[in-house]
C-alpha cells in the first residue's frame, strides 16, 4: 500500500516576524500618539504633518540602528563563545566530555547510553563544538546578513506603520476631522496588526488584537489630553 510522504512544515521566519512586530508596533503607536497630542494643542494640520514626518524619519533610523546593533551584538557574542568552546575542547577534552554526557543525561539518556555519543563527538572536534554551542549554550550560528536585514526590516515596518495615522492629515485640512479619521483608521490597523501578530507568534489572535488596539488607543488618548490641558 503506497505511503503518503510525511512532510513537516515549520515556521522559520521568526526573526523577520519579530523585527516586523517591533517596527510596526512602534510605527503605529508613536506617530499616532504624537499626531493626537499635537491635535489637542494646534489647529494646523501642516504643523502636525511636518512633526509627524520628522518623527517617522528619526524613529525609523533610531529603531533600525537599534536592530542593527542588537544583531551585531548577538553575532559577536556567538563567535566569542565559539572561540572559547574551541579552546576548551582542545585543551580540556576530559571536562568537555563530561559536559556532553551531562547534556545527554538531561535528555534522559543513561551514562552508558551517552558514552558512544561522547566518543563519536570526541573524534570530530568541529561537530563537538557545534554540539556544545547548540545544546550547552543554546546558541545558533547567526546569519552574516542578519544585522543589515534586521535594520532594514525594522525601519521599513516603522515607516509603513507611521504613515497610517498620518495619512488623514495629508488629505484633510480640518484638524478635528483629520484626528477623528486618524483614530478610526489607526485603531482598525492596530486591531488587524495585533490579530496577525498573534497568529504568527502563537498568542491568541483576538486577545492580541484587543491588547494592541488598547495600548495604542491609550497612548494617543494620554497624549491628546496632556496637550489639551497644557495648551
Amino acid at each position: 500500500m503506497p505511503q503518503t510522504p510525511h512532510i513537516e512544515r515549520h515556521f522559520t521566519a521568526s526573526n523577520t516576524v519579530r523585527d516586523i512586530v517591533i517596527g510596526m508596533s512602534d510605527g503605529l503607536t508613536v506617530p499616532f500618539a504624537l499626531a493626537a497630542g499635537l491635535s489637542g494643542a494646534v489647529n494646523t494640520t501642516s504643523i502636525i504633518l511636518t512633526a509627524g514626518l520628522a518623527e517617522i524619519a528619526a524613529g525609523s533610523i533610531s529603531m533600525g540602528l537599534g536592530g542593527y546593533l542588537a544583531a551585531r551584538g548577538d553575532a559577536e557574542h556567538y563567535f566569542s563563545e565559539r572561540a572559547r568552546e574551541e579552546t576548551e575542547v582542545r585543551e580540556k577534552p576530559g571536562i568537555e566530555a563530561n559536559e556532553v554526557a551531562e547534556v545527554l543525561q538531561s535528555y534522559g539518556l543513561t551514562a552508558e547510553e551517552s558514552q558512544p555519543v561522547v566518543a563519536a563527538l570526541s573524534k570530530r572536534p568541529q561537530a563537538w563544538v557545534d554540539f556544545m554551542m547548540r545544546f550547552e549554550l543554546g546558541l545558533e550560528k547567526p546569519d552574516p546578513k542578519r544585522a543589515l536585514v534586521s535594520a532594514a526590516t525594522i525601519a521599513g515596518a516603522y515607516i509603513a506603520g507611521g504613515f497610517i495615522p498620518l495619512g488623514p492629515y495629508m488629505f484633510i485640512s480640518t484638524t478635528s476631522t483629520a484626528l477623528t479619521v486618524s483614530v478610526v483608521v489607526t485603531l482598525i490597523a492596530l486591531t488587524l496588526f495585533g490579530y496577525i501578530k498573534g497568529h504568527f507568534t502563537g498568542a491568541a489572535p483576538v486577545r492580541s488584537a484587543l491588547q494592541t488596539a488598547l495600548i495604542g488607543g491609550l497612548a494617543a488618548a494620554a497624549a491628546f489630553l496632556i496637550a489639551r490641558a497644557i495648551s
